[in-house]
């Protein structure tokens, strides 16, 4: 009867694991949309680099093609996976396509505010404590 019992209440406990937040998980470059808007076909390499940053890959094969791709995951569901590519000719930007993640950065603050486990503006004033008496 007992080991039923602990057999029971460990299952309670590990299916109660779902309940628990989880935190959604970015990985790659998280692009913001007035960068992204800004690209002209003409512009240099740094340019776009001083815009978007690195590429997190880069193709020894493929030189004249920059690739920022960016994954999220979330509690429930598949990792979704964006890639915005970008072609050089020479030292030239002529054409990108692709998707990316559109204020992910900004958004995922949000949500981590709400649920409490993101670093307080060190610039912002704090609330006096209240007084004991």
């Amino acid at each position: 009867m007992r080991k039923a019992l602990t057999l029971l209440l460990a299952t309670a406990l590990i299916g109660g694991c779902g309940i628990i937040y989880r935190q959604p998980v970015f990985q790659g470059n998280l692009l913001e949309s007035k960068n992204v808007e800004q690209l002209q076909v003409g512009m240099t390499r740094g340019q776009v680099f001083s815009l978007l940053g690195s590429p997190p890959v880069a193709d020894p094969f493929h030189q004249s093609r920059w690739d920022y791709v960016a994954t999220e995951r979330r509690r429930v569901g598949d990792t979704e996976v964006k890639n915005l590519t970008l072609w050089f000719e020479g030292d030239s930007l002529t054409r990108w396509e692709g998707e990316y993640f559109p204020e992910a950065d900004s958004k995922l603050a949000a949500e981590m505010r709400r649920f409490g486990n993101l670093a307080r503006d060190k610039d912002k004033p704090r609330r006096p404590a209240p007084s004991g008496g």
